[in-house]
């Protein structure tokens, strides 16, 4: 596997965490769906899997590769913010200009009624796992092996409960538990062509490797601060959620320390 291009490693390590989205979502189908508290622990401990990968694999790795190419000591940080702020960009337009549909907070973007109220599900999870597999694959594109496992690995590790909230939602919309569970394990198909893509650009363009890695690392930021958190504190499990955040982080950073 480490003679694999990093274009082939993006795609198999993105296919690979966005696979654990079905593995997440299993227990609907023996009806054993976990307490809404227990949930929005687990959601907790996604936004910290994703808030450490952001900084540590993806932001310090920027700053990293960006400062060799510039004297001037601003010019890093500079285009690393600045890149922050476009992948963050991105996503909020996705957000504004595709028609979808919140768990709890209803539709957003253009007016969609042909659109069924599923389809809106789907592009809404779109949207938002798009950025994580983007990320995977930008970081098999920037260091190989050792620069996208633990992405790989964390990301894959929070897709687990963001399975099962989809498909608990999706059940509580009336569709059966193997609906619900295809449809969940469907928006993790959406990972290997961020992550496709990701790394791609990276492997292809090397003075664009701190954009692209600050870019993923804006993109995510958005879904952490724009989704998951104020899921997660919707119905007053905030401190579950807090420590299922806590405790997400710190395994990421454990994680990109040990593996990185």
């Amino acid at each position: 596997m480490i003679s694999m291009s990093p274009i082939l490693l993006g795609f198999l390590g993105s296919l690979a965490a966005g696979s654990l989205t079905a593995i997440g979502a299993i227990p609907v189908l023996f009806g054993r769906i976990p307490s809404r508290a227990t949930r929005d622990l687990s959601l907790g401990f996604a936004a910290g899997v994703m808030l450490a990968a952001s900084f540590f694999s993806l932001i310090i790795p920027a700053l990293d590769a960006a400062e060799p190419r510039y004297q001037s000591e601003a010019a890093p940080a500079a285009i690393v913010c600045l890149a922050i702020l476009l992948g963050m960009g991105a996503v909020a337009l996705m957000n504004e200009k595709l028609p979808h549909e919140h768990f709890s907070g209803g539709r957003e973007g253009p007016a969609a009624a042909s659109l069924r109220r599923v389809w809106l599900f789907i592009i809404a999870i779109t949207i938002h796992n798009f950025p994580e597999g983007l990320a995977v694959g930008v970081g098999f594109g920037s260091g190989g092996l050792e620069g996208g496992m633990p992405l790989a690995i964390g990301i894959g590790l929070q897709n687990a409960p963001e399975g099962l909230a989809v498909a608990v939602a999706l059940l509580g919309e009336g569709y059966g538990k193997w609906r619900a569970w295809g449809i969940a394990a469907m928006t993790g198909l959406v990972e290997p062509v961020g992550g496709l893509l990701g790394a791609g650009i990276i492997s292809l363009s090397e003075p664009i490797l701190p954009w692209g890695l600050a870019f993923a690392a804006g993109a995510m930021l958005y879904v952490i601060s724009h989704e998951i958190i104020p899921e997660t504190h919707r119905s007053g499990n905030q401190n579950r959620a807090t420590l299922g955040l806590a405790f997400g982080l710190v395994i990421m950073l454990f994680l990109d320390v040990w593996l990185g």
